[in-house]
């Protein structure tokens, strides 16, 4: 999984300009107070507990549960009562009739079982929201995680470039001494200072990099972009993905949760509409002074909703089925994808942890020795300054390759959590693991 921010894409003067402007400014802007004083590093549990408490996303979530949740009580009540007066207007000021007036109660009552299905419609939408808070807070953490998995790596990739900056320039001391002795052309500190330019731009990738990873954080944080953080910790301490209660993922899924109370909802919503095929009642009581037969000043009746348009009505149920069918089929494809979310989360780990052994235990001390070999060779002239380029080149890639392996596993543990509907969290060095993980990752440097 190569990471975009290593791809060398941007001009170097552009990029220089860049990061001269960041340098004249500072990045915490005036009144932003540090949320970690004195914090030497940034702990991936204090970031992602300062997201699910500042992020405006799980409050917007908590509303929309508030909202649904307060819509309950109201569907399963009836239509509040009308009540109207009439008068009549001439009869105020006639001597000739008496005061006219006429009071009417109206109430309507829908068929029975209504009130309970749009009690049950309301119910199954609130717990929907109920379940869209935990999954807004689930996909905030697993979004700080992951950025902070790329935090971590940027910061040792920019570690790692200036340690080989630093190689780099030794070469060239060294190359410098041979050419003044004779024992060297002067091609040789020529590349060297061609090399150390190539990952001065490097660095100047990185550090932009670093800036817009800052940026995503700081909007996750609901800060300013420009807000400063502490740097991430020298080493990123995290176990392998575990394998088991994998076929149980999707039970726990909030997603998943959320979509079966819609699913609820949906199955209400068609048996209601089902219902309208039924006719409404309504009771109604009037008292008419302007009767002059006292016994037929006061009238009770009743009066129903005559369900004749019945084509309206079949479409309708139609549509709620319709919609109750695309809903467990969406239900359904979310199954599917959790399970292969799963699966490829333990897949990523397994070969990032294969890398993590393999650059460990092989590439990198190659590497090494190839470098003080080529080194060697070239102070005593068996070797030319390209050779010992070549492998200065090889060694950087195998250390950030290492790296990124390192985060890789990093990220298939948030990717599983994830998938398993868990929040991200400090890995538990207790809990037994799976064969699976254990093959992938191995003694962890």
């Amino acid at each position: 999984m190569k990471r975009a921010f290593l791809r060398l894409v941007l001009p170097a003067i552009a990029l220089v300009g860049v990061a001269a402007r960041a340098e004249q400014h500072p990045t915490r802007p005036p009144g932003e107070a540090d949320l970690w004083p004195g914090a030497p590093s940034l702990e991936r549990s204090a970031l992602i507990a300062a997201v699910l408490d500042r992020n405006p996303s799980v409050e917007a979530a908590r509303q929309a549960w508030i909202a649904a949740a307060a819509a309950v009580p109201q569907a399963g009540r009836l239509d509040d009562p009308m009540v109207s007066y009439s008068i009549a207007p001439l009869s105020i000021a006639s001597s000739e009739a008496d005061f006219g007036a006429v009071a009417t109660f109206t109430q309507s009552l829908p068929y029975r079982g209504t009130l309970r299905l749009r009690r049950e419609v309301a119910e199954a939408t609130a717990a929907a929201a109920a379940e869209r808070i935990d999954e807004a807070r689930q996909r905030l953490a697993a979004m700080a995680s992951f950025l902070f998995d790329d935090y971590w790596l940027v910061e040792r990739a920019l570690s790692i470039t200036q340690e080989h900056i630093e190689l780099v320039e030794s070469f060239q001391r060294v190359a410098a001494s041979r050419y003044a002795t004779g024992m060297a052309s002067l091609q040789a500190p020529i590349q060297a200072e061609v090399e150390a330019a190539h990952l001065l731009h490097r660095q100047v990738v990185l550090r932009t990099e670093r800036r817009r990873l800052v940026a995503r954080l700081n909007a996750l944080l609901h800060r300013p972009a420009g807000a400063s953080l502490p740097p991430p910790p020298e080493r990123l301490d995290v176990d392998p993905p575990a394998a088991e209660g994998d076929e149980g993922a999707a039970p726990s899924r909030p997603e998943v949760a959320a979509g079966r109370a819609e699913v609820d909802a949906l199955r209400a919503r068609v048996a209601l509409e089902r219902l309208r095929l039924k006719p409404d009642f309504e009771v109604m009581a009037s008292y008419n002074s302007m009767w002059d037969m006292e016994p037929h000043r006061w009238m009770v009746g009743a009066g129903l909703r005559l369900p004749v348009r019945r084509q309206r009505l079949h479409a309708a149920i139609a549509e709620a089925d319709a919609r109750l069918a695309a809903a467990e089929s969406e239900l359904a494809a979310l199954s599917d994808s959790v399970a292969a979310e799963v699966e490829e989360a333990l897949a990523t780990a397994e070969e990032a942890g294969h890398v993590v052994r393999l650059y460990r235990n092989r590439v990198l001390p190659a590497a090494r020795d190839q470098v003080a070999a080529a080194r060697a060779g070239f102070e005593t002239g068996d070797g030319s300054m390209l050779d010992l380029i070549d492998a200065e080149r090889s060694l950087l890639a195998a250390e950030l390759s290492h790296e990124e392996a390192v985060a890789d596993v990093a990220t298939a543990r948030t990717a599983l959590d994830r998938a398993l509907g868990r929040m991200p969290a400090a890995p538990d060095t207790t809990s037994p693991r799976a064969s699976r993980a254990d093959s992938a990752v191995g003694d962890q440097p």
